[in-house]
């Protein structure tokens, strides 16, 4: 999967900050330290070479050594106060809390390490913000997409260590059930997922907590199982079929967020992205998102698929527009 701007943008902060404590660094050992190449640290140097503060004059720019960088050592002589520790305002302070508000409605599904982090975490902020956040004109309360009952449910099959059947809305929303050993949760993006074992797949796989329909705690006990050191991060599953769309680049939010195996750039702006699709019903929502963007599709059949999708579509919402326009 290509990496993500947010991703990045955590890098090179992270490196302004490892290269304000240490000096004459060699770019391989930059690279060993972020575990990215030699390559992408130089590229990532040339980018925050053009960074700074607003005016973005010469003297607002974060700054290094060029006779160092010459010499394929990287040597920072101005940070611009990057790293310097930022005070929380009304508003960013309200923003937090109401993130933290609302991971909190997941609370019961935590392990006792984590829900005693988020009180921490939820404690702290607090007090940094104070009366700001107090006074705020809008009383802001987020809610989180799980059913009280199944977060109650993935929470108590967790801390007991009991197994679950599950009642899920797929991608497709096919529903299923199935049993799972319940592993952890884990977060990616905006969402929040279960880790667990598929007794029928006899597999680790993820459950997107949103989807779950219904969740009911057994009273077998949940096995240990051999789930992978990566299983926290997405992969497609390798059996879909590959597929490569080609885009303009105001889609480029697709290669940033969606799985894909491999990312090409062409001429223009434009770029291709491979991926692999078990449920043609979720390409095909991604396709009609960006239909506007889409360049070219690649089996023939996933495009023509798509183009009849559309058509159906505009021809039901084609007596409403006759029905409104004669009522005009």
């Amino acid at each position: 999967m290509p990496e993500r701007a947010s991703d990045r943008l955590v890098r090179m902060l992270g490196m302004i900050a490892y290269l304000e404590r240490h000096e004459d660094v060699p770019v391989e050992q930059v690279a060993a330290q972020f575990g990215v190449t030699p390559e992408q640290v130089m590229a990532d140097v040339d980018t925050l070479w053009v960074t700074g503060t607003p005016g973005y004059l010469p003297d607002d720019l974060i700054d290094f050594d060029a006779s160092s960088y010459e010499r394929g050592v990287v040597r920072l002589t101005e940070g611009r106060g990057v790293t310097r520790p930022l005070r929380l305002g009304p508003r960013e302070g309200v923003a937090l809390l109401a993130a933290l508000r609302a991971l909190a409605a997941l609370r019961p599904a935590l392990d006792a390490e984590g829900a005693a982090a988020l009180d921490s975490a939820l404690a702290k902020v607090q007090a940094a913000t104070g009366d700001a956040a107090a006074g705020a004109p809008v009383d802001v309360e987020l809610q989180v997409d799980a059913v009280p009952s199944v977060a109650a449910a993935l929470g108590a099959a967790l801390a007991r260590r009991r197994r679950l059947r599950l009642r899920y809305a797929d991608a497709s929303d096919v529903l299923t059930e199935r049993e799972v050993d319940p592993v952890r949760l884990v977060s990616q993006d905006e969402h929040s997922y279960l880790l667990a074992w598929s007794l029928a797949a006899d597999a680790e796989r993820k459950f997107r907590v949103d989807r779950i329909v219904e969740a009911t705690v057994l009273d077998d006990p949940a096995e240990d199982h051999p789930v992978t050191d990566d299983a926290d991060v997405f992969h497609p599953d390798a059996s879909g079929e590959l597929v490569t769309v080609r885009l303009t680049g105001r889609a480029r939010w697709v290669a940033e967020t969606v799985p894909v195996e491999r990312t090409r750039e062409l001429a223009g702006g434009a770029f291709e992205v491979d991926l692999r699709v078990v449920q043609p019903a979720w390409l095909r929502h991604l396709l009609l998102q960006v239909a506007d963007e889409v360049l070219d599709v690649r089996p023939a059949h996933v495009a023509h698929d798509t183009a009849t999708a559309a058509r159906a579509a505009l021809e039901a919402y084609g007596p409403l527009l006759d029905a409104t326009t004669g009522e005009s």
